[in-house]
């Protein structure tokens, strides 16, 4: 049987406890199942009523991130790392499966080198350097150790943040973290879950939507993606460049989003796309 990742994104509207189901079945045909999981909107939610609102940084690329500031971190962790993480733990075991809920710092599970310095674009579009952000990117992972727990029958949930090779805590992007992972324990899929149904060539027309990406459009989907879905395309890649030989990128909303999703309902993305 397959080894797959699955990232439910943590937008607004999805609730990553109702993909419990289809896991279930899915292991319960001897499937391994890793899942990762994010937790924006709810954090987002939590800093406003704790007096702390999430802020955005743009790169000059156009690609999106959190901007993490140690109280954030300690908002953030709490939500992802609590709330979501244990809620999705106890929906898989009343399914009657062995979840175990982790965090990328838990027996450093993602070590990533904290950024020294972050070009952003202010209001006024102008560039300025942010250098006291506690987040960065993902450089090994630890593949035995969740080997170790998938050999065992386990699914581990896993979630941000990563820690440092000095043991500090950074927030980083959880596809891309997907992304590491699938290499790591060379999953056969990947599925990028969100509160979208895949890219789209037109973000403003819901019927654009481009069905496979193969070597020859890669260009077209670099493209395409806009905001965080650069960070998902680019998450792509970087799974194939490893070998994963299927990533989905696809919608997380209904009773079926996994499925759906590895029937080819959103952008496929298939083997052999060059960085």
């Amino acid at each position: 049987m397959s080894t797959l990742v699955i990232k439910i994104g943590g937008g607004e509207g999805i609730d990553p406890t109702t993909a419990s189901r289809e896991i279930a079945q899915l292991a319960n045909e001897g499937h391994r199942v890793v899942l990762v999981h994010g937790g924006s909107h709810e954090t987002n939610v939590v800093a406003e009523a704790l007096g702390h609102p999430s802020q955005t940084i743009t790169s000059p690329s156009g690609h999106t991130s959190r901007r993490t500031d140690r109280r954030t971190l300690e908002i953030f962790s709490m939500v992802y790392c609590g709330k979501v993480n244990k809620g999705v733990v106890e929906s898989l075991r009343q399914e009657g499966l062995n979840a175990i809920g982790l965090s990328g710092i838990d027996a450093g599970i993602w070590i990533g080198q904290r950024k020294g310095a972050i070009r952003a674009l202010d209001d006024e579009g102008r560039t300025i350097v942010i250098r006291d952000d506690l987040s960065g990117r993902i450089e090994s992972v630890n593949g035995a150790f969740i080997e170790s727990l998938l050999d065992q029958g386990m699914i581990p949930v896993l979630t941000p943040p990563a820690v440092t090779p000095d043991g500090i805590a950074i927030n980083v992007d959880a596809d891309r973290a997907a992304a590491a992972t699938a290499a790591a324990i060379n999953a056969d899929e990947l599925l990028l879950l969100s509160n979208v149904r895949g890219l789209l060539r037109d973000p403003s027309d819901p019927g654009s939507l481009i069905e496979t990406v193969d070597p020859e459009t890669i260009e077209i989907a670099r493209e395409s993606a806009k905001g965080r879905m650069k960070n998902k395309v680019l998450a792509a890649e970087e799974a194939m460049n490893a070998g994963v030989s299927r990533v989905v990128i696809a919608s997380a909303n209904g009773e079926s989003a996994i499925s759906d999703a590895r029937s080819g309902q959103g952008t496929t993305f298939l083997l052999g796309a060059p960085v």
